[in-house]
């Protein structure tokens, strides 16, 4: 699929987006067929970044930010009821249109079978991570989607093995951001030091709430231990969300920080944080391939519930959570997971890419290559294959 699309006249539209990135994703799409249908009408449960293109938001994308077994258990009523009431609304609103699920796959695949049995045409947008885990997932995709939607080349085999209709569409994160080369102008927006000698590090532990209070206090401890090894360094942290600004806020107020400790506390604009460091402390997540795609070495951190960790731990195929590393089939960065992630450990790793300069160049190389791999007019491509599937 490719190049100028015929516009079709209308087109409803039902999307359902989990989180920040999948209010990214979702956004890329609608872009996408807006310059390929003459009135354009979705709706359903979206973020800032969908309402920005004209989305029908009924409910805010902020319901299904959930992380962890234990707590899904606790708003699973509460989202049961959301999915049900969404299914006996959707194909009344959507009449011939067609929905498409924005990851999130435990509460779309869901929607989507019954959505797909009342006779609505259903897309999934970011296959399941199948190939690292739960791989019986792939019985319900094939009862659940008339078409997948990939943003990694190698799930192509995958689907076309399984008998599925799907395609590569690229990632729309490739068409966004680019290897960044001068951190400057970056660090004048957010009002960091411009003297190219000192160096930042950019700290992003999350963009769910769930995911802060685990890792925000170690990302600070780390940062603790690097100044006060090296204190001419300067630290970014931009929270996701207002919630998360006052998470974070709460969390520096309680701790005892030195006089003057060079942490800049930002509203958003994690990409212009990842811009303006030399390094990132990144939580695992769509944040990897963000820093990946911006170029900047990184060391990811990741830390959950013991019970949640417990009943996940055994059940992953690939030794890598990083995107950069999974995608590169290697360990391009380091990672440590739950107790191997302390202060002491990212802070030497860090240390490592701060003082190797050579590195951190090749790093961008592989970097750079990889997002080659995935820019392919996501936007367009995405339209294309909905269209596709609003034609059958």
């Amino acid at each position: 699929m490719g190049g100028a699309l015929a516009v079709r006249q209308s087109l409803r539209l039902g999307m359902v987006a989990g989180e920040r990135s999948g209010d990214l994703l979702a956004a890329a799409v609608l872009r996408g067929l807006r310059s390929s249908v003459g009135q354009l009408h979705a709706c359903g449960v979206g973020g800032p970044a969908m309402r920005e293109q004209g989305f029908d938001a009924w409910e805010d994308i902020e319901r299904l930010s959930v992380m962890g077994y234990a707590a899904v258990f606790k708003r699973l009523p509460g989202l049961l009821a959301l999915r049900a009431r969404l299914a006996r609304r959707l194909p009344n609103v959507l009449g011939d249109g067609v929905f498409v699920g924005i990851d999130a796959p435990d509460f779309n695949l869901g929607l989507e079978e019954r959505l797909r049995r009342s006779g609505v045409r259903t897309v999934h947008f970011v296959s399941p991570s199948i190939w690292a885990w739960r791989r019986e997932r792939i019985e319900v995709i094939r009862r659940a989607v008339d078409h997948m939607l990939l943003v990694f080349p190698f799930e192509q085999a995958i689907y076309d093995r399984a008998g599925i209709s799907a395609s590569y569409v690229g990632h729309p994160l490739a068409d966004l951001l680019h290897p960044v080369d001068d951190p400057g102008p970056a660090r004048a927006r957010l009002g960091l030091d411009a003297d190219p000698s000192v160096a930042v590090l950019a700290l992003l532990p999350g963009s769910r709430q769930e995911e802060v209070r685990h890792l925000a206090g170690l990302f600070i401890d780390t940062a603790l231990a690097l100044y006060r090894s090296r204190p001419g360094l300067a630290f970014v942290l931009p929270a996701a969300t207002p919630l998360i600004h006052q998470q974070i806020r709460a969390l520096l107020a309680a701790r005892r920080l030195p006089d003057r400790f060079p942490l800049t506390l930002v509203s958003g604009q994690s990409h212009l944080a990842m811009a303006a460091a030399d390094a990132v402390l990144v939580a695992s997540g769509t944040a990897t391939l963000e820093a990946a795609l911006i170029g900047r070495a990184m060391v990811i951190a990741y830390r959950m519930g013991a019970l949640n960790y417990r009943l996940m731990r055994n059940r992953g195929y690939l030794p890598w959570i990083g995107l950069p590393n999974i995608l590169a089939n290697e360990t391009l960065v380091p990672e440590f997971i739950q107790d191997a992630a302390t202060p002491d450990r990212l802070a030497r790793a860090l240390f490592e890419w701060l003082d190797d300069a050579a590195g951190r160049e090749r790093l961008r190389a592989r970097f750079r290559d990889l997002g080659d791999t995935l820019r392919r007019n996501c936007a367009e491509q995405s339209a294309a294959a909905i269209l596709e599937v609003a034609r059958r």
